[in-house]
């Protein structure tokens, strides 16, 4: 049953994308080219809704018994219609801000999807008490979003984000969880059926109605997939989902430093560095595809990892982003403090020679 569902998922957003397609032209949700693009001639935007249409069959027609189902449906379907209007209309990023929040409230309020309690490695526990909700909302938001930042180039935000559902996959299957283990899969079914038409070149975008919902459906799944864990395990979706959320956070503190407003546009993202130091857009998009996937494998490693070689695992890869991100100027040109550190050692043991 479940084979028979990820195929006509996986077919269906193929046969939708070219419907939609035309419905972005006639509703003018197109995107123009300009400075901060990097394409070069009107695209059709709103692929998203062929993901959401084929993911909505597959999610209705599984229907288990969880009080947190439909929930997440209508949370979906307020992000989509959130991301349809904006792609249309370029909504105020307060009215997406508030919708995205109601659709987060929807699955966490009446769906009682919240995280409670982190176990901590070393005994005791952590209990979020009142503040359980509005830090499992701002999750969601937070992941929703950081997606959306880094849908910059043709099949990027579709291929990170089917490798992130792969891997949420995956590790459902070593938990045991049935029921992300279907979500995850119908949404990862819809999207490589989207990326048919996606990947570069590019005959349409996914737009915000995509970014937007899958953003959603990953933040949603991570959570039920490692909710009320220990701290190290708590740690495994934020692995998972290395590119977008560590490509917001070094925006975020490039805007910072910069003395620029959070939600300033720029062309400084992960993609703009990689173009910028001569990559072409194929490498760049599979380049951020190679990222992903070994955020993923890490994360596979960090669960089965004891205490001790967990947190060396993850300060491992902290220093191997940092590093990262000052070769290829992610936070700014001038922002190198652990290579120019490395570069003063060098410069004082030549010296003593």
């Amino acid at each position: 049953m479940i084979y028979i569902m990820l195929i006509t998922c996986f077919f269906g957003s193929i046969i939708l994308t070219p419907l939609v397609k035309k419905l972005a032209f006639k509703l003018g949700a197109v995107d123009k080219p300009e400075q901060r693009k990097v394409h070069l001639k009107i695209m059709p935007r709103m692929g998203g809704l062929a993901i959401y249409i084929s993911f909505i069959i597959g999610a209705l027609i599984i229907n288990p018994n969880k009080d947190y189902h439909f929930p997440i449906l209508i949370g979906s379907t307020i992000i989509i219609i959130t991301g349809i209007l904006d792609d249309i209309y370029n909504l105020s990023a307060k009215i997406k801000f508030l919708t995205q929040t109601l659709a987060a409230a929807v699955v966490v309020i009446w769906g009682g999807v919240q995280v409670e309690f982190i176990n901590l490695p070393f005994g005791g526990q952590i209990e979020f008490g009142f503040l359980d909700i509005p830090i499992t909302i701002l999750w969601i938001v937070g992941i929703t979003n950081a997606i959306n930042l880094i849908d910059g180039l043709d099949g990027l935000a579709a291929g990170v984000s089917s490798i992130a559902l792969f891997t949420i996959t995956g590790m459902a299957m070593i938990m045991g969880n049935g029921y992300v283990i279907a979500i995850s899969s119908i949404a990862l079914a819809s999207t490589l059926g989207f990326l048919f038409f996606n990947f570069y070149p590019a005959k349409i975008f996914m737009g915000d109605t995509g970014a937007l919902f899958l953003g959603y459906i990953i933040a949603v799944m991570s959570l039920l997939g490692f909710k009320n864990v220990t701290l190290i395990s708590f740690v495994i979706p934020v692995i998972i989902l290395g590119v977008p959320i560590s490509d917001t956070f070094f925006a975020i503190i490039r805007r910072l430093i910069n003395k620029q407003p959070l939600s300033a546009p720029d062309k400084s993202h992960l993609h703009h560095c990689l173009l910028n130091i001569g990559f072409t857009h194929r490498q760049t998009v599979i380049i951020i595809y190679a990222m992903a996937t070994f955020f993923g494998l890490v994360a596979v490693i960090f669960s089965q990892a004891k205490v001790w070689g967990a947190i060396l695992l993850i300060a491992t890869v902290l220093l191997i982003i940092e590093l990262f991100v000052e070769k290829i100027g992610l936070v700014g040109k001038n922002y190198k403090p652990i290579l120019k550190f490395i570069n003063d050692i060098r410069y004082a043991a030549d010296k003593e020679r």
